[in-house]
């Protein structure tokens, strides 16, 4: 297993960005072939091979794609199958992100809502190389290379042999999507939310900001698609996999972990990991078949 994760060294960029991962399961590697995804209320743009297949399964069926797809905001654990070789490239956006940069998902008019939980596959080149030369037209100082050889390969062999070149190079490809950057009042205040929903009821949330709680929601749900009470509890929910994840089986204590966590005791805390990961907080202990568990929490290297 190769894998990376690292940010943006544009500033500008990681406004929008939250960071770029590599991901390579080589062939007859041992273990889970068939790792689960955690609810996540971040988009990300998955780049791999034209001919990489990728399933998605979840209790609302089983979605399958073939090349480089978005994978937007999801409220359902997805169960991947990584029983063969696999190797991609992601960009995750920060919550909100797609409703400030438009035109990346085809946004354009609809609501938010109606991106969430969507797999959709797109054409590396339509992304990517006509925005540049978009960019190259406005501002010729851009130096991003010759555009004819800048595609899915490339990138990949950078991601093995040369991270920080394939980040910069994914910079570079990126900053064309700044042209189409859309800001408002509505994105504005999201901003200040995001910050808040980790440790914040969210009920408190309106005097801390000094705003009203329906515009709060109102304008949260414009720009994310989802409640504020969705994304909270996925940010939760990854936050309590980061934290198992880091100790041994013989080490946890639920109860401790409920408290910890802020749920008011150990059964709440039961039926909230068996509605978000359809198991009981001793089978996935057992378990441990998330991607967190099978592939590391990923860091910068």
């Amino acid at each position: 297993m190769i894998h990376w994760l690292k940010t943006p060294k544009n500033r500008q960029l990681a406004k929008y960005i939250d960071c770029y991962w590599f991901l390579e399961k080589l062939p007859n590697t041992e273990g889970n072939d068939y790792p689960k995804l955690n609810p996540d209320p971040a988009a990300h743009l998955i780049i791999t091979l034209p001919a990489q297949s990728f399933q998605y399964k979840s209790d609302k069926g089983v979605i399958q794609v073939e090349g480089s797809h978005w994978l937007n905001p999801y409220e359902k654990t997805y169960t991947l199958d990584h029983s063969k070789a696999v190797a991609c490239i992601g960009i995750k956006f920060h919550v909100g992100a797609l409703y400030s940069l438009p035109k990346l998902n085809a946004l354009q008019g609809k609501a938010m809502q109606t991106l969430i939980n969507g797999i959709k596959t797109i054409n590396f080149d339509d992304v990517f190389l006509n925005d540049i030369n978009l960019k190259r037209s406005n501002q010729s100082n851009c130096n991003l290379g010759n555009n004819n050889q800048i595609n899915e390969h490339v990138l990949l062999e950078l991601a093995r042999n040369e991270p920080d070149d394939c980040c910069t190079l994914l910079d570079n490809l990126s900053q064309p999507w700044l042209l189409t950057c859309h800001e408002d009042n509505h994105s504005e205040t999201t901003r200040r939310i995001l910050p808040l929903l980790s440790n914040t009821a969210i009920n408190q949330l309106g005097d801390i900001l000094h705003c009203s709680q329906r515009t709060l929601e109102r304008s949260f749900l414009t720009v994310t698609g989802l409640t504020l009470k969705q994304c909270q509890s996925m940010n939760r929910l990854e936050a309590i996999l980061e934290f198992l994840y880091q100790r041994k089986q013989s080490e946890i204590d639920w109860v401790d972990i409920a408290y910890q966590f802020g749920f008011s005791d150990q059964p709440h805390l039961i039926r909230y990991l068996k509605k978000q990961l359809g198991l009981t907080p001793q089978d996935y202990a057992q378990q441990r078949g998330f991607t967190i568990d099978l592939y590391g929490s990923v860091n910068s290297i």
